[in-house]
């Protein structure tokens, strides 16, 4: 018996929680939507739970609300100043009120073992850069923790 590499282990031991970044807005295409739910439905599937920014509404609000309904835990980060924006009507899962948005990618990138950008706009591409210079400077480089960066770019 040899052991076994974390390549070979499921995704659910290798990842607990995933963030997400993507767009508080639906976006112009449904291709979005439908990439959000598909995402948090294969979160579910794997026992993923999710950290993402904390907004109630488009594409945040759909795979939030799809990893909350299917069970598993979600973890919103919001900056104070957004709630009334990114908030309509209730929360999704647990949220966490930050001063602003470097903490917010802070704790988000702290929270999550690996990061998956979907659909958005400056601010998902700007939080997915920064995600990708903190890898390269190893500032979020984790014991026992893989880092992942995936976008759905080529659909748009």
């Amino acid at each position: 018996m040899g052991d076994t590499s974390a390549a070979d282990a499921p995704a659910a031991r290798r990842f607990g929680r995933i963030c997400v970044f993507c767009g508080s807005n639906p976006g112009n295409r449904a291709v979005f939507g439908d990439a959000a739910l598909d995402l948090g439905k294969e979160l579910v599937a794997r026992g993923i739970d999710l950290v993402y920014g904390g907004g109630s509404i488009g594409l945040m609000g759909l795979i939030a609300q799809t990893v909350l309904d299917g069970g598993c835990s979600v973890l919103g980060v919001i900056p104070k100043a957004l709630m009334p924006l990114e908030i309509s009507g209730a929360s999704v899962g647990e949220v966490k009120v930050v001063s602003d948005m470097h903490e917010r990618k802070a704790e988000m990138a702290r929270q999550a073992d690996a990061f998956i950008a979907l659909p958005g706009g400056y601010g998902t591409m700007e939080e997915l850069l920064e995600m990708i210079t903190w890898s390269q400077l190893g500032i979020h480089d984790k014991p026992g923790r893989r880092k992942v960066l995936l976008s759905k770019i080529a659909e748009i």
